[in-house]
């Protein structure tokens, strides 16, 4: 991560306190990972001996995944990639994994070599959650130095499988923000992006090149990781960037995918939020056009597209008009044990949203306890409460539910000229 990249930024807290519990390792078991309180309160329930023998039971599951990984049934290998997915998604595991991080790296690279379709898959997202949990530093990059020529191959190559390219799509987009140390080797990786999704642009005459469903995700993958690679380019690069690129972004938005037309939306946005941050006065020669297919799009009412597409595509092409005209954001506040955090602009949402495809349910958990993720949402060091003052601070079911109400009340209230029963008039 080239923009204030920290050698010893790891991936989560290593003291005294771990927050370990009786519960197995799984995104439904673990939903008490949205505060540190658990670790007391196991402490308290059962005593240091359980919390002991909890800890060795989970890790003793965990190295039973890691040898799996080599198992010569590829039932067991993805069954094994799968569990280490969900402990590194809903755990710090630093320690753990650092003094593995060779033998689980060969495992990532084997599977990806031999691997066939979800197993790719699934190796490709563990790289991902491997580098979330090691962080910025030498130890990522030595992970990411070997799997990026793997990850590489697998993007270019045309006859492997689809779904695995589209993993590696995301997965690789992630690790360079993470674990590349190169704003050239950034560039770079961006330019392979780039030439997947801009075989998605019209054609000069204006008909839309023909491209399967599947394909279509790749590219709008690829436009993704893309976009999250810009949030570290520097000035230089983004203006020659925005030159490159503003223009001819345009022509996704007449894409017959709603997803890509989505994605095109916001790099959009993004990018003249970036080019506003370097300039605040920055024009557009094509601004009058550009805002009229915006304006098209946030009130579509095609009536051959599915309703529930064009309904998700106002609601984004709605926000996209305003942050282009406007240079406004509709921020967005997340809640995380005690504290929270304000997404306030394009360059906030497309990080936190590329995070949360990798970690799910786990995501407010690595916000309170990652130090590497804390770091880069500039969170601080985490902050550790215990249970006397979590106790304090929760109020009944009732009361959560009266304050619920309230709050939807509002809403509706607030979101009532903009729904689309009132919007769409004449749409049947």
């Amino acid at each position: 991560m080239p923009r204030n990249k920290k050698k010893n930024s790891k991936g989560g807290q290593h003291g005294a306190v771990q927050p370990f519990s009786d519960e197995d390792a799984s995104i439904e078991t673990l939903s008490h990972c949205s505060s540190f309180s658990d670790v007391t309160s196991v402490a308290d329930e059962g005593g240091e001996a359980n919390e002991d023998t909890a800890q060795e039971d989970f890790q003793y599951k965990l190295k039973g995944f890691i040898d799996s990984t080599v198992d010569k049934s590829a039932k067991t290998r993805q069954g094994a990639l799968d569990g280490l997915k969900t402990a590194m998604a809903t755990r710090i595991l630093y320690e753990f994994i650092s003094e593995r991080r060779m033998t689980i790296t060969d495992s990532i690279e084997r599977c990806l070599k031999k691997g066939k379709g979800e197993e790719q898959r699934a190796a490709a997202s563990l790289a991902c959650l491997l580098c979330i949990q090691l962080g910025s530093g030498i130890e990522s990059e030595e992970v990411f130095k070997t799997l990026k020529p793997i990850f590489k191959n697998i993007l270019a190559d045309g006859s492997a499988n689809i779904q695995a390219r589209q993993a590696v799509a995301t997965s690789l987009g992630l690790c360079t923000l993470v674990a590349e140390d190169d704003i050239l080797d950034v560039q770079a990786t961006m330019e392979c992006f780039e030439t997947l999704f801009t075989r998605s642009y019209t054609r000069a005459d204006g008909t839309c090149p023909s491209i399967s469903p599947q394909m279509s995700q790749l590219h709008v993958n690829a436009l993704l990781s893309w976009a999250l690679l810009l949030t570290i380019c520097s000035a230089n690069q983004l203006k020659g960037i925005l030159k490159k690129h503003l223009p001819r972004l345009q022509r996704l938005l007449e894409s017959d995918d709603v997803n890509m037309r989505i994605a095109a939306g916001e790099t959009i946005a993004l990018l003249f939020e970036l080019a506003r941050d370097i300039d605040s006065e920055f024009e557009f020669d094509e601004w009058d056009e550009l805002c009229n297919k915006l304006n098209a799009l946030a009130t579509d009412c095609n009536k051959h597209r599915a309703k529930t597409d064009k309904r998700k595509q106002r609601s984004v092409f709605r926000d996209v008009l305003k942050a282009v005209e406007e240079g406004d954001f509709q921020s967005e506040t997340i809640r995380f044990g005690t504290e929270r955090m304000t997404i306030d602009s394009w360059v906030r949402k497309r990080t936190y949203d590329t995070f949360r495809e990798f970690v799910g349910s786990g995501m407010n958990y690595h916000l309170q306890a990652n130090e590497f993720i804390r770091d880069v949402f500039e969170l601080g060091p985490p902050i550790l409460v215990d249970s006397a003052t979590m106790k304090a601070m929760k109020i009944s079911r009732f009361e959560r539910h009266l304050h619920n109400s309230a709050a939807f009340k509002a809403r509706t209230k607030a979101r009532s000229k903009f729904r689309d029963k009132r919007v769409d008039v004449g749409e049947f």
